[in-house]
Parts: structure tokens; sequence; C-alpha cells
């Protein structure tokens, strides 16, 4: 089974990204757009802008980690998918 690490890039001019994982990418996407996702992209419409493929739950997880708390490289990938 595979497991993804993805960024999600809100549709508004204020453009906020989210960082997440999932077993399911297209499915976890239509949730966060009809505001069954997390809390915090609740109320936005969001577009896929980067994603990363993992075999194991706990790789995912750790990687997710890294860009969350990792301004630097957040930045970088919304630069380069703008």
């Amino acid at each position: 089974m595979s497991y993804y690490v993805y960024m999600l890039k809100s549709t508004n001019k204020n453009s906020l990204t989210y960082v997440g994982y999932t077993k399911n990418l297209q499915n976890r996407i239509r949730l966060h757009n009809i505001g069954k996702g997390a809390k915090f992209t609740r109320g936005r419409k969001w577009k896929l802008i980067y994603k990363e493929k993992y075999k194991t739950k706990s790789k995912a997880i750790s990687r997710e980690y890294y860009i969350k708390k990792n301004r630097l490289i957040r930045n970088k990938i919304k630069k380069l998918y703008k």
C-alpha cells in the first residue's frame, strides 16, 4: 500500500498552504474541498500543487512533519508551483 505526502494551495488570493498525508489522495482532496477535511482547510477551495509517494505510513508521516515545520521548503515548493 502506498501513502502520499501532499501540499495544497488555497485558490483565493492569500494563497495559504496545507501539508498532509493520506492513502487515497483524490478522495482526501475532495474531502478538503467539501469541508470534511482538517479544521484548517474548511471553508476554502484547494488545489494540489505537490505530492510525494511512500511505501510506509511512518515514512510519510515523518516527511509530512518535516515539510510542515520547515518554512523554507514550503516556500520553495510554493514558488515552483505558482
